[in-house]
């Protein structure tokens, strides 16, 4: 009988708990624009931060904050049919973080031409794909992915004094800051003569095939001494396996300085990470749709700065 009771209570907590977690619905008032803002994910503290910044404006310009994420980085559908859906909805206005450089351009296109104002964060839609489109006259609001990914490769390549073979986890390659990181990689690793680059993978942004990528890399190439992740997932994940494959001689560098890479920093199992300032971009992303939905004047491009971090700043 105790034990039937002690099922039920549990039973009645859990109920008690799933209705009380329902978040209240925030009731719209009609003077106050819906700004939307699309993240490609809530399983990345990145984007988490990205959506506190936007929170941010949201307390300080009045507006109605409006958050919607696909499952992982690569729904790249799920993340067509939220834009459709907000399109429906008629916001004013959508701040997008888009998974994929190309493949959002039609729908975009289609809000555009419902009048809603449109700003591009974090990867940059192609721009010859958009203007084919038609799609113009959308600000972006990132960081110079390519200097990024030159700065943490860089601080690896200057520790390497003798010969030494390198890797790369890529992100998704359709998407132009996953390959802007990769280029600034590249060419910081050509700058030393003593590192070849024998592998580049895309891990697709993701921890778990960062772990793999990387356990199928170095099965191919045992001699990799330096490796750099595009983002802090797929370093973490690669640092996983080569944990439990006792390589402890690797160097290796992330981007986006999450929590888990500043532990890692101070832990000296990964060397360094790059932070991009995920709150900054969605505060302003979220500003600048505030600005269009005023007609005031906005910037066609707003640079965030990133930052190198080691183990020496990671508390700075």
């Amino acid at each position: 009988m105790k034990k039937v009771i002690a099922c039920l209570c549990v039973v009645f907590l859990f109920a008690g708990c799933t209705e009380s977690s329902t978040p209240a619905v925030k009731a719209v008032v009609p003077d106050k624009p819906v700004i939307a803002l699309v993240i490609k994910t809530l399983t990345n503290p990145f984007f988490i931060a990205m959506e506190t910044g936007a929170r941010r404006a949201e307390t300080e310009l009045g507006f109605v904050l409006k958050v919607k994420s696909g499952a992982q980085e690569t729904s790249i559908d799920q993340q067509i049919a939220i834009i459709e859906d907000l399109v429906a909805e008629k916001v004013a206005a959508i701040v997008i973080a888009p998974g994929s450089s190309t493949e959002l351009i039609p729908a975009l296109k289609k809000a555009q031409d419902a009048g809603i104002k449109l700003v591009n964060i974090d990867n940059q839609l192609d721009p010859e794909a958009s203007k084919a489109a038609g799609l113009v006259g959308v600000p972006f609001v990132s960081v110079d992915n390519v200097q990024g990914g030159y700065l943490a490769a860089k601080f690896l390549a200057d520790r390497v004094k003798a010969p030494a073979q390198a890797g790369i986890l890529e992100g998704i390659r359709e998407a132009a800051n996953a390959n802007q990181r990769k280029a600034g990689a590249v060419k910081a690793f050509a700058e030393n003569p003593n590192i070849s680059l024998v592998a580049s993978e895309t891990a697709n942004w993701k921890i778990d095939e960062g772990y793999e990528v990387a356990k199928a890399m170095f099965k191919a190439h045992p001699r990799i001494t330096v490796l750099f992740a595009a983002n802090d997932m797929m370093a973490l994940g690669a640092l996983q396996f080569l944990k439990e494959a006792g390589l402890s001689q690797v160097q290796v560098a992330g981007y986006d300085a999450l929590d888990e890479a500043r532990k890692a920093l101070a832990l000296g199992t990964l060397v360094a990470t790059v932070d991009q300032q995920a709150d900054q971009q969605g505060y302003i992303g979220a500003v600048t749709a505030t600005k269009l939905l005023r007609g005031e004047p906005t910037e066609p491009l707003v640079t965030v700065d990133v930052r190198l971090i080691t183990k020496a700043t990671a508390g700075n």
